[in-house]
């Protein structure tokens, strides 16, 4: 069964990465094991597998939906959860090193790992996604979501068998498969990157699947349902193995009720195979355990808004975002399709007994008191993972209550309800499709592509919000984020720091903290300033430039005087700071810089169009740029020519995207911008959060910086200047 082979990957690769010296082995024993599978028990061998393969590819596709039709190799979730780039930091160690941090610069990366990682915060779920990178070297940003989506099929075919007996034919099975594998509350949080979420669902379904399977055999048959239990603690931690007690409770009716040959044997090796193939999960617990407080608080939400209500449980979530209620308009509707799921749900679970099909009934069990344990005793933050991961049980048993009404011939009213709630769970899930936030591909591709350059050649820094830039991209160029979890202290120049999701210009911060990077990966913008004059550019992208220092620059800034505000880069200084940098002892030059004028266009509506007119004293080549964050498409257009446009394009506030440039003439122009939201594309029906403002700038001649001696210092009186500095 593929569910449960699975397992052995996350295990083995569980085992190896506990040592730093064993950790690079965990691929090549994966594919050892993958082969010697291959020979033992070949796949094209056993029963049809073309209707679980079908609810599986299904559900794959479910979940694939919104990066699969927005065109772009993306993941979901982008800034909902930034956790994601912390588990990209983790994957990227623990395949290498395991949780050893040694020879590891300090930087928001290792700051990252060291809060994470080496504190023992479980790293089973991300074993397959390190191997996959491995096997494949490209990017784990561009394999998370199609993990995410494997996960998902895994709990298709686990349903699959869990129904096995219940509904009539392979083909309905599989169909309720399909269907009870995609609860709102599970597809919102797989919408979120909800990775353990998937897993918990998957392995939760499976090791319901296991029990009767195991109980009715040989006692060597209790070591895969011991695989799938170990799997679920290394993926949740020790606490999570929680989800065991109701478990063996389930184990214990069923071997009441039926097989009740052998039970000691099968007891004891069960339990040693739990015991012995957990032993990641106990090591890391070690350092773990002392770091959940938080996780039992009322106040700690995550990125909830308050608790999640006990009826997303049921699979039905008419909302849009299960983190609310369903609106006034659909909460009629939302709760009688809940009513219909239960009502079935119990025909469902009687049906089963009647069958002496305990699997079923399992599932429900350990559902139900799973969340009976967690979500009173847990924060609302875990309260919502439970429900996520149990509320595939009560679909499948509604499913299966429909599978009833088959077998007594009750073909309408059976259809009836199997079709009222497939149609609950595809439109709770429509409606949350539409309000999807995928990851800006461009902007990362470009992360991605400078943190291969610039490798080595840190320590460096970004001075906007970028968590998977400088936790995954840049990991191996020494990062620190100024609004991020950081080693190093990145004062502005009023004293204070920036706060988290915050963005700066490279002038808003004091020159020694600066000259520490030796390179600046920073957001372009109408109004960004030039770096200090020790560093050239060394590469430009679309959405960021790269800036860079020699390691012994030949001249030292003793003060750089920053011009300009965040409107505009430039502005002209007054004479007498002038003179004083000329004054300063030991000055040999001054030197300056300049930076085209941004010319704004105000905040344009975030539906429909916005007409601007502007008078241009120059021609030349000039950038149309767009701030914040869109889930359309905008577009800016200068005289009735569309200059550019991009679509689902996600920044923090204060964050400005390139929309291209355009040759106009000096004089009057009209500038057009337009938002087109709605249709059928992912997340059309998101609201930004700050959205503008439009600007236009001419594009940068990139003239080298100037320098003047002390006595002449007076010549940059009155001129527009982005700064100017005193060099020794």
């Amino acid at each position: 069964m593929l569910p449960a082979g699975f397992t052995i990957v996350i295990l083995a690769a569980q085992f190896t990465t506990l040592f730093d010296a064993t950790a690079e082995l965990a691929a090549p024993l994966v594919v050892a094991l993958a082969a010697a599978g291959l020979l033992l028990v070949p796949p094209w061998r056993g029963a049809a597998r073309a209707w679980p393969a079908a609810a599986g590819v299904g559900v794959f596709a479910v979940f694939a939906a919104p990066t699969v039709l927005s065109g772009k190799a993306t993941f979901d979730g982008y800034i909902k959860l930034d956790d994601t780039a912390t588990y990209f930091a983790m994957t990227d160690r623990v395949m290498q090193h395991a949780r050893s941090l040694a020879h590891l610069a300090p930087s928001t990366y290792e700051a990252t790992l060291a809060t994470s990682l080496t504190l023992g915060y479980p790293t089973g779920t991300l074993m397959p996604l390190g191997i996959g990178h491995v096997l494949l070297s490209y990017d784990i940003a561009w394999l998370y979501q199609p993990y995410l989506t494997f996960l998902a099929a895994l709990l298709a075919l686990s349903l699959y068998v869990l129904l096995d007996g219940l509904i009539p034919g392979r083909a309905l099975r599989a169909v309720a498969a399909f269907l009870a594998a995609q609860p709102a509350i599970l597809f919102g949080y797989a919408l979120w990157g909800g990775i353990k979420e998937l897993a918990g669902a998957w392995l939760l379904a499976m090791i319901a699947a296991l029990l009767p399977w195991a109980l009715e055999r040989r006692a060597r048959a209790a070591i895969p349902l011991g695989a799938a239990a170990a799997t679920l603690v290394c993926v949740l931690s020790l606490p999570g193995g929680g989800w065991l007690f109701p478990a063996l409770l389930a184990a214990g009716a069923i071997a009441f009720l039926g097989a009740r040959r052998a039970l000691v044997p099968k007891a004891a090796v069960l339990v040693a195979a739990t015991a012995v193939l957990a032993v990641p999960s106990f090591v890391a617990a070690a350092s773990w355990l002392s770091h959940l407080t938080a996780f039992g608080k009322e106040s700690e939400l995550g990125n909830l808004i308050g608790r999640l209500s006990g009826f997303e449980l049921f699979g039905v979530w008419l909302s849009g975002d299960f983190r609310v209620d369903p609106p006034h308009s659909l909460a009629v509707a939302t709760y009688i399709l809940i009513a219909l799921v239960l009502l079935a749900g119990a025909v469902g679970v009687w049906w089963a007994w009647q069958r002496r099909s305990w699997a079923l009934p399992g599932y429900v069990v350990i559902a139900g008191l799973g969340c009976a344990i967690y979500v009173p005793l847990s924060s609302p933050w875990v309260g919502g993972k439970t429900l996520a991961m149990a509320s595939p049980a009560f679909l499948a048993a509604a499913l299966a209550g429909c599978g009833a009404g088959l077998a007594y011939r009750r073909f309408v009213e059976a259809g009836l309800v199997a079709l009222a709630i497939a149609v609950g769970v595809f439109w709770s899930n429509a409606l949350q499709y539409h309000k999807v936030w995928l990851a800006p591909r461009g902007q990362l591709h470009e992360l991605e592509t400078i943190g291969n350059r610039i490798a080595g050649q840190g320590p460096t820094l970004m001075t906007d919000y970028q968590a998977y830039g400088v936790r995954h991209f840049l990991r191996r160029a020494e990062p620190e984020g100024a609004s991020e979890l950081r080693r190093r202290f990145d004062y502005l120049t009023n004293g204070k720091f920036l706060e988290k999701g915050e963005s700066a210009d490279i002038d808003r911060f004091r020159l020694d903290g600066v000259l520490v990077y030796r390179s600046l990966v920073l957001r372009r913008s109408p109004a960004e300033s030039r770096p200090p004059s020790v560093y050239a550019l060394a590469s430009s992208g679309r959405y960021y430039e790269v800036w860079q220092r020699p390691e012994h620059p030949p001249q030292t800034v003793l003060e750089h005087l920053g011009l300009g505000d965040a409107n505009q880069a430039a502005a002209v200084p007054r004479c007498s700071d002038v003179l004083r940098l000329a004054r300063l002892p030991g000055v040999t030059a001054l030197a300056t810089a300049t930076r085209p004028q941004a010319i704004w266009l105000g905040y344009p509506p975030v539906s429909g169009d916005s007409r601007v007119t502007v008078t241009l004293a120059a021609g030349g080549q000039y950038t149309a740029w767009l701030g914040g964050d869109w889930y359309g498409r905008s577009s800016i257009a200068v005289d009735g020519h569309e200059v550019g446009s991009l679509r689902m394009e996600l920044n923090w506030p204060g964050v400005f995207s390139d929309l291209g440039t355009v040759q106009l003439t000096a004089g009057r122009h009209v500038v057009t911008i337009r938002s087109a939201r709605g249709g059928w594309r992912p997340g059309s029906a998101g609201t930004p959060f700050a959205y503008g403002p439009a600007a236009l700038s001419a594009v940068d001649a990139r003239e080298p910086v100037e320098t003047v001696a002390p006595a002449d210092a007076r010549s940059l009186c009155g001129r527009r200047l982005d700064w100017v500095e005193a060099l020794r």
